[in-house]
């Protein structure tokens, strides 16, 4: 798995490395229809008959374990990039998450935004995240996507010697608002679908409008009708064939 973490890790970062050439350009991933169109690896763009259901900011005692029951209902699974101080305060959710067949990856141990931080501390931040989590799930993250999606030099060279691969989403939910729910979740996602889509969620709200994933779980029946009239398969970023094309 660490082989093939590192061998993932440098192809996808070879097709964004050329942008890394100063500590601010590579930000400018942040920008979802750009990046999309333009790396379409970083964005996890995969099989067009697949769509990867992803979820930030875990795992939280409060709302995860009502994400895993959903989806477990739905039959799907998905990739939880955790927080490694979310992990800390709940290790036996993090291991959890991980038996019950989704995938963990690395949201960093703090989520703070790389663009005004150093790259000693961006580089901390991520190997204890990816360490604490390897620990905690038995299993070894082979994902990164920072905080924000806001990508820097340090960034891109940090995952690069974790051994981890920059992904950040095609498609969102915007589900992190105030004046979020479900219906607008269910708009936002449809509005932003491409081919192959990456979808970003959260289970938790420790960054976001309080009581927001209320509005995130009440949403996935209905994207659950909305991808099945697509004849899309749901699951996680390993079985999306990102960067590769069609399985």
């Amino acid at each position: 798995m660490r082989s093939r973490s590192k061998k993932l890790a440098a192809g996808i970062g070879a097709s964004v490395g050329a942008a890394a050439l100063a500590h601010f350009v590579p930000a400018a991933s942040g920008l979802r229809r750009t990046r999309t169109r333009l790396l379409p690896g970083l964005a996890g763009v995969g099989d067009p008959y697949h769509l990867a259901l992803t979820f930030d900011d875990g795992p939280d005692p409060a709302s995860t374990p009502a994400f895993l029951d959903a989806l477990d209902g739905l039959g799907w699974k998905a990739t939880f990039f955790m927080l490694g101080s979310m992990a800390q305060k709940a290790p036996g959710l993090a291991s959890e998450v991980a038996q019950r067949g989704h995938e963990v990856a690395i949201h960093g141990y703090e989520h703070s935004a790389h663009l005004l931080r150093g790259p000693l501390w961006v580089n901390r931040d991520m190997v204890a995240a990816r360490d604490l989590i390897a620990d905690l799930t038995g299993t070894e993250p082979v994902w990164f996507r920072p905080p924000y999606g806001i990508l820097t030099a340090s960034t891109l060279r940090s995952a690069r010697r974790a051994g981890l691969a920059p992904v950040l989403w095609t498609t969102w939910g915007r589900d992190w608002r105030a004046r979020a729910t479900a219906a607008t979740i269910e708009r936002d996602v449809e509005a932003t679908m491409v081919p192959g889509a990456t979808v970003l969620l959260h289970d938790s709200d420790c960054t976001s409008a309080p009581g927001s994933w209320h509005n995130t779980l009440g949403a996935l029946p209905a994207l659950a009708g909305l991808w099945a009239s697509a004849g899309l398969e749901v699951g996680p970023l390993s079985e999306h064939g990102v960067g590769l094309g069609p399985r």
